[in-house]
Parts: structure tokens; C-alpha cells; sequence
């Protein structure tokens, strides 16, 4: 009886073969066993595999020709089932086995495949349009017409335009060409032109350096960017940077700097021309403020504020005088991770980790109550990032929810929200093109997403030229995105530095790179537009 019940499994498994070949294999089996083990054991250690499928004049599975999937494997509790391997695998709930199989393993094993197969696709010449039944000859057809404001024509061809981006990488041209960068970027942010850039690389030894990148458009229409020479290392890490206007726009750096050992934390005031090759010898006003650990940090354009930078802290906001050192001190009760003042008037907008909003009006004094408190509300999670629009009724918050909101500030609420975004812990900015009408966030996933800021529609999202590493941050791209990257007869698109590399996304499809165009033979007549 037990032969009989042996040879009916057997024969489901291998197509039906005989009870002699089915006792024959039964035995076979239970000589491979190992005697050592106990039968309880083998019973967990050994996984389960799929029952291999039978060719179809009814050969043996252990021939030659390969196994044919022709149902899938059904899951087990505990297992995962690798199609091209035809086998379970189990999984392992830590960290301490050798070569574990974790669902984190798993996740990060289909979200590298997912990221290469959009690299393949970005490659692709012609590329999905942002909005079914959209494109150029449609829209010009249409503004002939009068069927489409010129407002409304701009702003979606440049969604056109976005959609069409295709990566090239920039190499950055330095007096020491000989040695090539290979220290990750960790910040970058271009001044209010886009000819500069300032950047903060991660030292291999620790601690970080940082200088500026000049950007400037070739006759041809490339992107050249070269590195200053007089870079700058400290063994502090970086929170914060913005550009301020001391003498003129943007002719400072503001740092903050994270304390480290007995070495406390500061926030450095640094002339732009320290960088520069051409003029070391007059740097300006260079000067650093006692002011410990700082998240945030940001620069007053406002006439009624001249020459006034505020800092956030873990629950204090202090507004300080760059030139008299005069400081006032606003208490919270959370950490301020995102500042910017508004242009029209001296008011400071701050977002905190508890999730509120408030807006402080440095024409009032602080008061223990927080009556300075000119308006305020609550975002739901740790606020990363604020943006005021260029009418200041209308403020972009992104949080650590993945949540990207637009709120009304007189009315304090919010009227719009921009969805696929993915943050869980970062510190992560957002960056707006209002005459484009663009939003532009990267994710903690390492994705970089375009919306319609009139309308919160998603337009592409870029994959990280990179694959994410196992913390997440050296892989997390920088971008700048810009209509005049160079200057005022730069080029349109997008910067983004990926760990050393630096690319660039231009709106022209037949973008050169500036070192193949220069490999063009000069003789002969040349056509220019």
C-alpha cells in the first residue's frame, strides 16, 4: 500500500511513468540523504523546488533538454521562488546568516531592474508624450487658431521639451586634469544667474571640501563647467548653503557647519571671490558666527532687513545682522529643518519636523507667548523643504511623508498636491521654475520628477544614472534646473551630479557634447541658423 502511494505521487510529478520506475526513484532519493542528519531536520533544511515539467514524448525531467515552465510556482510562507533559477530559495529573517535572502534583497534586486529597463528607455529617441494627444505641430496648429492663450502655448511646450531630455555627461574641466574627481557630491546650488555653482564633496578621509563651478554656454551649444582651483577642506559636515548678497548679488556663501568632537558648530560667511583664480588676493568680508548646530539657514533680499541671514536650530530660530552682529532669538518647539524669506516684505517662513508652518515678522519682537507668529499651519510630517511663489500668497511645502502640498497662506489651506513622491527620512529640497511652470523634487527612491505647477500633472520622471547603494544618500542625485544655465545666453535643462559624475539634460535633441564637437573638422563651408 505504501508502494502503491509512493508510485501515484511519483508518476503526477514525472508525467506518469511506471510503479517500477517510481519505487526505483523513491529509494534513489532516500540514499542521497544524508544518514547524519536527523529526520526532523532535513525536513526544515531542505527548500522546496517546483515540480520540473516533462517534455512531450514523456522523457525524464533529468534529461538533457531543458525544463519548461508552463504554470506559475505557487507561494509559500517563508520562500521565494527565482523563475530563472526554477527553484525556491528560503527566506532568512536576519542579518547575521551568510548571504542572507531578505524581502529587502528582493525590493532592492526588482527596483535596480526597474531603474535599468527606464535607463533603456530614456536612451530611446522618441519618448512618450507628457499628456495623451499632445504635441508640437498639434499645439502650433491650435495657436494659429486662437484656440490656445500664448501662456498656455509656453508652458506646454516646454513640457514637450522636458519630455524629451536626453542624458549627457559633462566632464569638468580643472587646472588638474591629471587627477579627476572622485569624491561624491553631496550639495550643490547655483546662484540667482545660474553661471555659478557651489558645491560640497564628501572626503574619502572625512570631513568634506567645497568650492564653485563656473557654468558657461559654447558657440556651438554645449555646456562647459570648470572647476575652480582654490577649494577648501574641513574635517565638519555640511547641513546648509544659500548665496547672499553682501556687496552685491550673490557675492557670499552662507555654510553651516555641524560641530564634531570638542570643535563646535558655526555658520561661515564666505566671499564668492575667495574661490576665484583670477582675484585671491581681495576676498571681501569674511567672518563666521558662534551659532551651534544648524539645520537651516537662509538670506534676507528685503531693504527693511538689509544684510540679515536667519538660521534654524532645534527649537530656536535666530535672525542675525551680518554686520553688526545683532542677533534676536525666537523659542519653538521643534527642530527647523526648511526656511526662506519673502522679497516684499521682512517676514521668515519656517517649516519644522513637527509638521507646522509658521511665517515670523521680524518687524515685531519675540514674545514667550508666539504672538510673533504672523500665520501658521501643520503640513502632517517632518517639513524638508518650503518654497515661495513669486506673488508670496502661495507657499510649496514637501514633507517626510513623500507629501508635496501647495497652500494658501492667507487662507491657510491647501489648494493643490503633487503626487509620486517618495521621501521617508531625507532631507530633500524642492526646486520651482515659475516662467516654465515647473516643479521639480528628488526622492529618496533616487527618481527625479517633473510636474505641471498649474495643475499638479506628473510629466517624467528621470531614473538616477546610478544604482542606489545600500545607504541610499551617496546615490541620491543634486540637480539645478534652470531655462539659462551659464548665464543670460546660457542653454536650457537640467544639471544633476550623481555621486562624482555630473550630467546634463538638455531641451535641444541634437545637443552635442562639447568634446565631440570639438573633434569636427573646421575646413569646408559651415551652415549656421
Amino acid at each position: 500500500m505504501c508502494d502503491c502511494l509512493v508510485m501515484k505521487r511519483f508518476s503526477w510529478r514525472d508525467g506518469g511513468g511506471g510503479g517500477r520506475q517510481g519505487r526505483h526513484r523513491h529509494h534513489r532519493w532516500r540514499k542521497v540523504r544524508s544518514p547524519s542528519r536527523s529526520p526532523d531536520r532535513s525536513r526544515y533544511d531542505r527548500s522546496p523546488e517546483p515540480c520540473p515539467s516533462t517534455s512531450t514524448d514523456g522523457s525524464e525531467a533529468g534529461s538533457s533538454a531543458p525544463p519548461k515552465a508552463t504554470n506559475t510556482a505557487p507561494e509559500l510562507p517563508g520562500f521565494y521562488f527565482d523563475p530563472e533559477k526554477n527553484r525556491y530559495f528560503r527566506l532568512l529573517p536576519g542579518h547575521n546568516n551568510c548571504n542572507p535572502l531578505t524581502n529587502e534583497m528582493l525590493r532592492a534586486k526588482e527596483q535596480e531592474r526597474k531603474r535599468s529597463a527606464m535607463l533603456l528607455e530614456d536612451e530611446q529617441p522618441r519618448k512618450k508624450a507628457p499628456r495623451t494627444g499632445q504635441n508640437t505641430s498639434l499645439l502650433l496648429h491650435n495657436r494659429h487658431l486662437g484656440l490656445l492663450p500664448p501662456s498656455s502655448y509656453c508652458r506646454l511646450i516646454h513640457e514637450l521639451k522636458v519630455s524629451g531630455m536626453r542624458r549627457h555627461k559633462l566632464e569638468v574641466q580643472s587646472s588638474e586634469s591629471s587627477s579627476p574627481n572622485t569624491d561624491n557630491f553631496r550639495l550643490i546650488k547655483a546662484d540667482s544667474t545660474c553661471e555659478r555653482v557651489f558645491t560640497v564633496n564628501d572626503v574619502s578621509h572625512g570631513g568634506c571640501k567645497y568650492g564653485i563651478m563656473n557654468l558657461s554656454g559654447c558657440s556651438k551649444g554645449s555646456l562647459s563647467v570648470e572647476m575652480c582651483d582654490n577649494l577648501y577642506f574641513t574635517n565638519r559636515k555640511v547641513n546648509s548653503i544659500c548665496w547672499a548678497s553682501v556687496s552685491h548679488p550673490d557675492s557670499h556663501v552662507l555654510l553651516c557647519l555641524v560641530s564634531i568632537s570638542q570643535t563646535p558648530g558655526c555658520v561661515s560667511l564666505l566671499p564668492a571671490s575667495l574661490f576665484s583664480n583670477s582675484n585671491p588676493d581681495q576676498p571681501g568680508m569674511l567672518c563666521s558666527f558662534k551659532i551651534s548646530t544648524a539645520w537651516s539657514c537662509a538670506w534676507c533680499l528685503n531693504p527693511q532687513a538689509d544684510k540679515t541671514f536667519s538660521t534654524g536650530l532645534s527649537r530656536h530660530v535666530i535672525v542675525t545682522n551680518a554686520v553688526t552682529g545683532r542677533r534676536q532669538m525666537y523659542s519653538i518647539n521643534s527642530d527647523v529643518l526648511a526656511q526662506q524669506f519673502a522679497l516684499r516684505a521682512p517676514v521668515l517662513f519656517n517649516g519644522c519636523r513637527s509638521g507646522e508652518i509658521f511665517s515670523i515678522d521680524l518687524r515685531q519682537r519675540s514674545r514667550r507667548d508666539h504672538s510673533w507668529k504672523a500665520c501658521r499651519f501643520h503640513q502632517g510630517s517632518g517639513v524638508t523643504s518650503v518654497r515661495l511663489l513669486r506673488d508670496e500668497n502661495y507657499l510649496l511645502a514637501a514633507d517626510m511623508q513623500g507629501q508635496i502640498k501647495l497652500w494658501d497662506v492667507r487662507m491657510t489651506r491647501t489648494v493643490k498636491q503633487y503626487e509620486g513622491h517618495h521621501n521617508e527620512y531625507a532631507y530633500l529640497p524642492l526646486h520651482v521654475n515659475e516662467d516654465e511652470g515647473l516643479l521639480l523634487a528628488v526622492g529618496q527612491d533616487c527618481y527625479t520628477r517633473l510636474w505641471s505647477l498649474n495643475d499638479g500633472h506628473l510629466l517624467r520622471t528621470i531614473p538616477s544614472p546610478h544604482p542606489a547603494g545600500k545607504e541610499g544618500f551617496d546615490s541620491i542625485p543634486n540637480v539645478v534646473f534652470s531655462s539659462q544655465l551659464g548665464g543670460c545666453r546660457g542653454l536650457p535643462g537640467l544639471l544633476m551630479a550623481v555621486r562624482h559624475d555630473l550630467y546634463y539634460y538638455p531641451y535641444n535633441s541634437d545637443y552635442q557634447d562639447p568634446a565631440a564637437a570639438g573633434k569636427e573638422p573646421s575646413a569646408g563651408p559651415v551652415s549656421g541658423r
